[in-house]
């Protein structure tokens, strides 16, 4: 069964079976969780998981779907547009930044890039609650200090999948390879600051 096929279910316990499901993804990753695992964690049967998540991958993509989302939400909440441009700046970049350093943000990342070829289902749900939630997001954001006259930006959609590849730098790629799991703040903030400098080099008005 395809994941176009296999449609989500929604029920009492779809809430339950999510949040063991996020769980035992973030411990075991993705090929090491197996369906009965997530079952007893979540504490249903697995008659009740199949029924709301006919497909392990689904499943994966739709706890991917909705941390993606509360993160993007997270950081809306927390970035003030009424400030100066590069103090807004400076606040996505880092919540970027820090999300792709989690051992879930790598996990979706790898799970879903690897798997993509197989499932091209599973890479398209990837793409939109991934990149191209961020640059919706991003964009958002740009498009208020472009209409203010703080950026010079013609393509906004350019502009923010632009940055949003600026805050992977090199600390993702370490992350993503397993040479290096921690980060300190000096690391991460050197990313951050560079990003911002680099794109206000290119579109500060």
């Amino acid at each position: 069964m395809t994941m176009t096929a296999a449609q989500i279910k929604r029920g009492r316990k779809f809430g339950q079976v999510l949040s063991g499901a996020r769980d035992v993804f973030m411990r075991d990753g993705y090929e090491g969780a197996s369906v009965d695992e997530i079952a007893r964690q979540a504490g249903v049967s697995k008659a009740t998981l199949y029924s709301y998540f006919p497909d392990k991958r689904l499943l994966f993509s739709e706890v991917a779907r909705i941390e993606c989302n509360r993160q993007a939400e997270a950081a809306m909440e927390v970035i003030d547009v009424n400030a100066p441009v590069e103090d807004a700046l400076h606040e996505a970049v880092d919540r970027i930044v820090r999300f792709f350093l989690t051992d879930f943000g790598c996990q979706i990342y790898r799970t879903c890039v690897a798997e993509s070829h197989r499932f091209p289902e599973l890479g398209a749900r990837f793409y939109e609650s991934g990149p191209e939630l961020v640059r919706e997001r991003v964009g958002a954001v740009l498009r208020i200090y472009v209409e203010r006259g703080a950026l010079r930006i013609e393509d906004i959609d350019l502009a923010a999948m632009q940055l949003a590849e600026l805050c992977k730098s090199d600390l993702f790629t370490r992350k993503l390879c397993g040479i290096q799991r921690e980060f300190d703040e000096a690391e991460i903030a050197r990313v951050v600051d560079g990003a911002v400098e680099m794109f206000m080099a290119r579109y500060a008005a």
